[in-house]
């Protein structure tokens, strides 16, 4: 565990080193903070004190950031051999998958951190919901900790950060809209379980403040099995 927070805090060292962090800190707080503020809120609109408006906001804008930001984490580890002289070391495929994972997870704690304010803010202005707001943001911790694994996997099967890019974005439309679609068509059995993959669904239920087991198992089997095939995938590209 020692190498993986050491590697964790490296990575994350790096996204503040060059642009990355500073870029996805500047585009959330940014769109966030309009549309929570400025653009279809409930706040001075409707005189409620709550941010859902910003959960989803920040539920859309995470979806479409966090693979610009997993895109570089191991297919430019392969681009520049530096993965190579990685496993020279002791260290395992699954701790570096698991570093760069925690990494990640770090850093969108880090700018969540700083929406706070939002939080203050609102809490001064009316009665919020204090619990449904810490559950808004336990959801997209969950969320994007389910994204990032696809990242990660997506950034694992190819040196071309464009192509994990579009990748991890494409197998992320299929869980933030397309098996809700094919789920309401369809109905039946089939349907079911298209509804069930829905990340909408379980994101919703838990912003609302419900805490379900069945919405955490969707989470972390989705974050479990992108970490596993980045490992795999990873495990093939140096054999």
């Amino acid at each position: 565990m020692k190498l993986v927070w050491t590697m964790a805090c490296q990575e994350l060292r790096s996204y503040f080193d060059s642009l990355t962090a500073y870029v996805l800190l500047v585009l959330f707080l940014g769109f966030s903070g309009i549309f929570t503020w400025v653009y279809g809120s409930d706040i001075f609109m409707y005189g409620q004190a709550s941010l859902q408006m910003f959960f989803s906001v920040a539920y859309i804008t995470l979806f479409l950031l966090i693979p610009a930001l997993t895109m570089r984490s191991i297919a430019e580890e392969m681009k520049t051999g530096t993965i190579e002289m990685l496993l020279t070391k002791p260290i395992t495929c699954r701790q570096i998958v698991l570093g760069k994972y925690l990494a990640i997870i770090m850093l969108i704690a880090i700018v969540l951190a700083l929406t706070l304010p939002y939080y203050i803010s609102v809490s001064f202005l009316g009665n919020v919901d204090h619990g449904a707001v810490i559950c808004g943001y336990f959801g997209l911790l969950l969320m994007s900790s389910a994204y990032a694994g696809i990242g990660l996997f997506a950034s694992s099967i190819t040196n071309n950060q464009i192509i994990s890019f579009m990748l991890a974005l494409i197998i992320g439309i299929f869980f933030h809209l397309i098996f809700g679609i094919i789920g309401r068509q369809i109905g039946g059995g089939l349907g079911l379980i298209a509804v069930g993959l829905d990340m909408n669904s379980h994101f919703d239920s838990i912003a609302r403040g419900v805490i379900d087991s069945k919405d955490i198992v969707y989470f972390a089997s989705l974050t479990f099995a992108g970490i596993f095939l980045a490992e795999q995938s990873l495990k093939s590209k140096i054999l």
